[in-house]
């Protein structure tokens, strides 16, 4: 069901094989996923993607792992995109995410889809005190 064909042997590239062992030396396994061997086609847009995947996901910043990949999910779901939430909701198991939380976080994000089509039907004006340009 995919858009494009899967190159055969994508790591006879130099610089796929370079992003893709980095991605198990990072991630400790030797599983390349789809989304990966997808985006080989295009070295330069695989090495791009890899590198700020790997700095806002897989490096230590504000925000701890957890949170990035609920975040994640969130944005995936908000997307409609299958693919990052079965990606991303794995990676937040596996991080630590209970049933109950994942529970919740899809609670959240049904909470926030209506109200957010809500204002945005009734067109509500945002109030000063939410505009960080506005009084306080």
């Amino acid at each position: 069901m995919s858009t494009t064909k899967r190159i055969a042997s994508p790591e006879s590239d130099p610089r796929v094989r370079a992003v893709f062992d980095d991605i198990r030396a990072m991630r400790k396994t030797d599983f390349i996923n789809n989304f990966w061997h997808a985006l080989a086609l295009d070295p330069t847009l695989l090495e791009s993607t890899w590198s700020e995947v790997k700095r806002l996901m897989a490096t230590p910043t504000h925000l701890d792992p957890l949170t990035k990949e609920m975040v994640y999910i969130a944005v995936s779901v908000a997307n409609s995109c299958s693919y990052c939430v079965h990606s991303h909701t794995a990676a937040a198991r596996a991080r630590g995410m209970t049933d109950a939380q994942h529970t919740e976080l899809l609670a959240v994000i049904s909470l926030a889809a209506r109200t957010n089509h809500l204002a945005t039907g009734l067109q509500v004006p945002v109030d000063a005190v939410f505009d960080a340009d506005g009084e306080s």
